[in-house]
C-alpha cells in the first residue's frame, strides 16, 4: 500500500497506547479525517465521486443490497487479487462501520478547505 499523509494522523494516538477507534472514533473531527480518507483515498480507486472508477461505485444503490457485515469486513481486510486494499491498520471496527453506514446512506462531501 503507498504511503499516504494520513498515516500520520493515525501515528499518534497509536505511541499514546490507544488503538485509532478508542477515544476518537465518534469525534466530529475523527469522522472528517474518516470523510477525507474516504473521499481522497478511496475517491483514487472508486472515483472522487464515488461513482466508480477503477474500483466499483459506492452509491447508495450501488450498495443497496449488500450486507452492512460484508461491507465492513471489505472495508477492513481488503479483497485479495484487486487492489482493493485492507484499511484494518490504519482505521477500527467500529469506524469501518460508521463509513459503510454512511456509504449506504449517502457519503457526506468534504467540508471546504477554509473549514478544515
Amino acid at each position: 500500500m503507498p504511503v499516504r499523509c494520513a498515516w500520520l494522523a493515525w501515528l499518534l494516538p497509536l505511541l499514546m497506547g490507544a488503538g485509532p477507534g478508542q477515544a476518537l472514533a465518534q469525534t466530529a473531527g475523527r469522522q472528517q479525517q474518516l470523510v477525507r480518507m474516504v473521499r481522497q483515498d478511496c475517491g483514487a480507486c472508486h472515483g472522487m465521486r464515488l461513482n466508480g472508477g477503477l474500483g466499483p461505485a459506492l452509491t447508495p444503490q450501488a450498495l443497496a443490497e449488500r450486507p452492512l457485515d460484508s461491507l465492513v469486513a471489505t472495508i477492513l481486510q481488503g479483497r485479495p487479487g484487486t487492489p482493493m486494499p485492507p484499511w484494518q491498520p490504519l482505521i477500527s471496527e467500529p469506524e469501518a462501520r460508521w463509513i459503510a453506514e454512511r456509504l449506504q446512506a449517502g457519503f457526506p462531501e468534504e467540508p471546504p478547505k477554509a473549514l478544515r
